[in-house]
């Protein structure tokens, strides 16, 4: 193999085209190998001299002459994507893993599949942006994916350029939030039978995640101090870190909420890993299930669910705005404003 040097490249001009010509090194299955690029430079309007070509042909050979350059891999996006999966997003959280892997098989693989990682290029990410048959706030959680399959892609050399440069993505339609009333939740925690009533009524004096109540143990509770600590999550029965470090926190619960939890460990069954809601089986709640079998068809019974947000959101998503009943600052405070001892009464 020919020693590596300094390219200045072949330039030539074809009826009213500028071509340029290179050689560059490959990795096909392992294996360097080096080949000769031919690719069209510019037209004779955009270049009118041939040092003008010259000039947009060593910037299109300049990663070639880098001190730096390493061959790059001919590898598809598909396959890529599958090394991918195996190697990186093994090492994400569950909930956001499978966000991914419905992104990557549903959406990109489709589209990017058969291209090389090197021919991808921002022109056919914004057609694939604007041909996306989803809506604008999960297109951009698609171009995020792929955003970050593409900063592995770069560190480990398959390719050098950036491929969201100038990508316009759609706006999002922010849409009003939904919040039940004082009232309404009281009527929802009348109606509701136990262990429910109890996972509702933390839901509206807490503020907490859904995956967080679920993953809620007897020693996370102070019932004598009036705190609640969260310090795990759980999603489809699994018990994991929650979602950020900022979400290991503890709680303020109110009086009434208090004695309400010390009646109901009274007959709160025991289980190996102490969860406050459990299966009978010992594992913890999924909160998808406990949205579409219970608290679903509780607001249906009551003719509630109608005014529920028609929007486009993930099952976790929708489930969390539910029960972040009254007000923004039930996240802030850690309980409902001027709730307090009368949460759990319909007097």
């Amino acid at each position: 193999m020919a020693r590596r040097r300094y390219q200045k490249g072949q330039l030539w001009l074809d009826g009213k085209t500028w071509y340029g010509r290179w050689r560059e090194d490959v990795l096909v299955g392992g294996v360097r190998k080096r080949i000769r690029r031919e690719e069209a430079i510019g037209s004779l309007k955009d270049y009118p001299t041939k040092r003008l070509a010259q000039r947009a042909l060593d910037d299109r050979i300049a990663h070639v002459n880098k001190v730096s350059y390493r061959p790059r891999s001919t590898a598809k996006f598909r396959d890529f994507a599958q090394n991918w999966k195996e190697k990186v997003l093994s090492q994400f959280g569950d909930s956001t893993a499978i966000n991914y892997r419905t992104h990557i098989r549903k959406h990109l693989v489709p589209f990017f599949g058969e291209y090389p990682m090197k021919d991808l290029n921002p022109e056919m990410v914004q057609q694939f942006v604007s041909s996306s048959a989803v809506g604008a706030k999960t297109t951009r959680n698609i171009c995020i994916t792929l955003q970050s399959m593409w900063t592995t892609a770069r560190a480990w050399g398959y390719v050098s350029h950036n491929l969201m440069e100038g990508v316009v993505l759609p706006d999002v339609k922010r849409v009003q939030p939904f919040f039940f009333s004082q009232r309404e939740i009281q009527l929802i925690l009348a109606k509701a039978k136990e262990p429910h009533r109890t996972w509702y009524g933390l839901a509206a004096e807490t503020g907490l995640r859904a995956g967080e109540l679920c993953g809620l143990t007897v020693d996370d509770m102070d019932l004598e101090r009036g705190m609640l600590q969260v310090r795990q999550k759980a999603w489809r029965g699994k018990l994991g870190d929650p979602k950020t470090d900022e979400s290991i926190r503890v709680v303020e619960l109110a009086p009434q909420a208090c004695r309400h939890l010390r009646t109901f460990l009274e007959s709160w069954h025991p289980n190996k890993r102490r969860l406050l809601f459990a299966t009978r089986n010992g594992t913890p709640w999924d909160q998808n299930l406990l949205l579409k079998r219970k608290f679903k068809p509780l607001l249906r019974a009551r003719q509630w669910l109608p005014r529920l947000p028609s929007r486009e959101r993930n099952s976790d998503e929708q489930f969390r705005s539910i029960p972040e009943i009254a007000s923004t600052e039930t996240r802030s405070r850690g309980r409902i404003a001027s709730h307090g001892d009368n949460l759990y009464s319909c007097d």
